[in-house]
């Protein structure tokens, strides 16, 4: 099996260590290199440095500084993809590029730890999903915000780093060489996942929509007007988009849904909100429940993987494990015909 891009490199960029930049230093960067002053806070990170940069005249920035085992490449695709929905689709809610000084998209900065790409992006303001209370006109409103952000992107044609992404369900199939560290109480339920999954790849393969998704569309990377936690302010996170079907991008955001109370009426406003928007295909329904399941035992079997790999970072790498399982045994038996019952317009196109 084949982790990130990154992991194949001598340092992962998700283990990778190096000197922590100082406030000041960090503040003087921006000021060479955007021309503009202000205060700057860390943030927490996993696999970057990330502070909030407040310009002299009050307006909030984000400004991320790459480790330097991070493929520059994966960062390009990620800040295209960003600069192409701000062209095509304005109107969708996602942070925007700065520019440098001499009209650059980022600037690489020379460090102790070698070369470190430093970008600066606009604030968006908003709570993120998990931290607002979950209702089914909620549940619309995102699906509805995850079909525009995909419409957005049809036409990115960004070239992915070269390598597989962990993450992504067209390769499911590569977690049967893992699957063997799932514990035994859980191991013949993803065992069936994976062969479910491998009966349904002429149909998942037979698809046609394909295109550059987010991946990643889940209540930790969507932000929400304080005031009205049923509007969608933002979209952050770009780090684990691939070229994949259309419908991937649905069965990722579903089964974050699935482990939770009320699970079913707000998986049918999901639906229902991003059907509004963007019409599934007949094809894309008859797979959705079969790549939903995998997504949830791709949470299962990496996770039992990586914490046996990496038991310092256990609580880390298992904290979304029990909503994963959850989850996987609420649709256990989900078909297509249950999806109708619970959106009876969804093979109206």
């Amino acid at each position: 099996m084949t982790e990130p891009t990154p992991a194949t490199k001598k340092t992962d960029s998700m283990s990778a260590t190096w000197n922590v930049t100082s406030l000041a230093d960090a503040a003087a960067a921006v000021m060479r290199v955007y021309g503009a002053g202000g205060t700057v806070r860390r943030l927490s990170s996993e696999r970057d440095e990330t502070f909030l940069f407040t310009r002299s005249d009050g307006r909030d920035f984000i400004l991320k500084i790459a480790n330097p085992a991070e493929d520059a490449a994966a960062l390009e695709f990620q800040d295209g993809a960003l600069l192409h929905l701000e062209a095509a689709a304005p109107v969708v809610p996602v942070p925007r590029l700065v520019r440098t000084k001499s009209g650059e998209q980022s600037h690489t900065l020379s460090t102790a730890d070698g070369p470190r790409v430093m970008r600066l992006l606009t604030f968006l303001r908003g709570e993120l999903q998990y931290r607002t209370p979950a209702s089914e006109a909620q549940s619309r409103n995102v699906g509805r915000a995850l079909a525009a952000l995909g419409l957005g992107l049809e036409d990115y044609h960004g070239r992915p780093p070269a390598g597989k992404l962990m993450w992504d369900i067209s390769h499911t199939l590569d977690l049967t060489a893992v699957v063997d560290h799932v514990a035994p109480e859980r191991r013949a339920q993803a065992e069936a996942v994976l062969a479910e999954f491998e009966r349904a790849l002429p149909a998942i393969t037979g698809l046609k929509r394909r295109q550059i998704i987010h991946n990643d569309f889940n209540p930790h990377n969507v932000l929400l007007d304080p005031s009205s936690p049923t509007t969608v302010v933002g979209i952050i996170d770009f780090g684990d988009m691939v070229h994949a079907p259309l419908i991937n991008d649905l069965a990722v955001a579903l089964s974050y849904h699935l482990g939770t109370e009320n699970w079913a009426a707000r998986t049918g406003s999901f639906l229902e909100g991003f059907h509004s928007v963007r019409a599934l295909e007949p094809g894309e329904i008859e797979v959705l429940p079969v790549l939903t399941r995998a997504r949830l035992a791709m949470s299962l079997i990496i996770a039992e993987w990586r914490s046996a790999r990496f038991p310092e970072n256990r609580d880390y790498i298992m904290r979304n494990h029990a909503t994963a399982w959850r989850g996987l045994q609420n649709i256990s038996d989900l078909t297509p015909a249950w999806l109708k019952k619970l959106v009876p317009n969804l093979y109206e196109v």
